[in-house]
């Protein structure tokens, strides 16, 4: 649980960051919102210095949580709801992240 977790805090942190430079990029929102985004970015690479296992099986884990938490913001805060083929796509890639977070070592 207490990986998973960890999981979701830095794909929070990722979504958050790149978000706020969209809304400031492409919906020509305050420059100030760069500084949120960048601490946000690095929060993200922080936490991912966290996890406990080899960084690229980390990573490819991590994909896996990173997808559905965009799905997630995609109905949060874009207000559009994920379709089944969404939720479908969503669950596949969580059942891959735990093949590759919880093998056995």
């Amino acid at each position: 649980m207490r990986t998973f977790l960890l999981y979701a805090a830095t794909a929070l942190a990722e979504i958050l960051g790149c978000y706020l430079f969209y809304v400031m990029l492409r919906e020509g929102r305050s420059a100030w919102l760069a500084a949120p985004a960048i601490f946000s970015l690095l929060l993200f690479a922080w936490l991912l210095t966290l996890h406990p296992a080899a960084s690229g099986r980390v990573y490819a884990a991590y994909g896996g949580v990173y997808v559905v938490a965009a799905l997630i913001w995609l109905w949060a805060v874009d207000g559009i709801r994920p379709n089944g083929w969404d939720v479908a796509g969503g669950a596949l890639c969580l059942a891959g992240m735990a093949i590759i977070a919880l093998q056995p070592r």
